[in-house]
């Protein structure tokens, strides 16, 4: 059975950024990763709200992330973790190619995107499609783009984009809002913004990019176009926790439960990145969620 001072699960910002602090320290790494290593990052064509970075893509800043552990000493297993096991001082992990053991161990499995689940939507991520209008939003200035969406981070997501978008138009598959009425409100007294209710999107319009989406109104049976440059789907995301239930606590939505200092119920086994309870989810986030859970090894 193979032994480290420090296992982490997931290969994304967080994980690559706790590897980095660990090894730095140390310590020996490995990082499990059970599809490729970078996350939801890999998707972004270009990012410009890094601190010291002007533009790099999602592509080259994982890399990058990757090539700076593995350089250091990480262990980069391409295994998927199913089981943790707390035994006191020591930490049991069972992945799909073995069996392996840690003094520390970091939870860093990210969130997925909830996707709409229509034709093209993937392959239009990136040329139109985003789910992250904090990331992507400013390459859309003086553009027409739709939300869909009807919590607050949708009606959040709205607000920001119509500061510089020409229009926005909220899509909703209801007439009320999941999301505060104080949002709400915020939108209503914005000129360029529009509310698409009782409506869900049906298809995705363009060839290289994307230049439309055409949606269903539920309530009339009407099919309409809305000619939008982006489309950014915030219909919530979904954290892949329950395998870790037995050594940490999670919320209703599946996220575990920690603050900013990325402790769990279990002694020795910490949290980083999107996976954790938190207000804010961003690549800066996921990199001060890594160094903290590393320093405390």
């Amino acid at each position: 059975m193979e032994k480290y001072d420090v296992i982490i699960v997931g290969a994304g910002t967080a994980g690559l950024t706790a590897a980095i602090y660990a090894l730095r320290a140390g310590k020996t790494v490995a990082v499990f990763e059970k599809n490729t290593y970078g996350g939801q990052i890999v998707n972004t064509p270009d990012i410009e709200n890094y601190p010291g970075l002007k533009h790099v893509s999602g592509f080259e800043f994982a890399t990058a992330l990757y090539e700076q552990a593995t350089e250091l000493g990480a262990k980069v297993l391409f295994e998927e973790v199913t089981r943790i096991e707390d035994n006191g001082d020591i930490k049991a992990v069972t992945t799909s190619g073995g069996s392996y053991e840690a003094t520390s161990v970091i939870l860093a499995t990210g969130a997925k995107n909830r996707p709409l689940g229509i034709d093209r939507e993937e392959e239009l991520i990136g040329k139109g499609i985003s789910y992250c209008a904090t990331c992507d939003g400013m390459f859309f200035r003086n553009k027409v783009v739709a939300v869909n969406g009807g919590g607050n981070t949708a009606l959040e997501d709205a607000t920001f984009l119509a500061n510089f978008c020409s229009k926005v138009y909220v899509i909703h598959r209801r007439d009320e809002f999941r999301g505060d009425v104080s949002e709400v409100n915020k939108l209503k007294e914005k000129d360029n913004v529009e509310f698409v209710l009782n409506c869900t999107v049906t298809e995705l319009i363009g060839d290289e990019k994307l230049s439309g989406v055409k949606v269903l109104d539920k309530i009339t049976g009407e099919e309409k176009t809305l000619e939008v440059e982006g489309l950014f789907i915030a219909i919530g995301q979904m954290p892949e926790n329950s395998l870790f239930a037995n050594v940490v606590n999670l919320d209703d939505k599946g996220y575990i439960i920690a603050d900013e200092s990325c402790t769990t119920k279990t002694a020795g086994v910490y949290v980083a990145g999107d996976c954790r309870t938190k207000t804010l989810r961003q690549l800066t986030t996921a990199a001060s969620d890594g160094a903290i859970a590393a320093s405390l090894c």
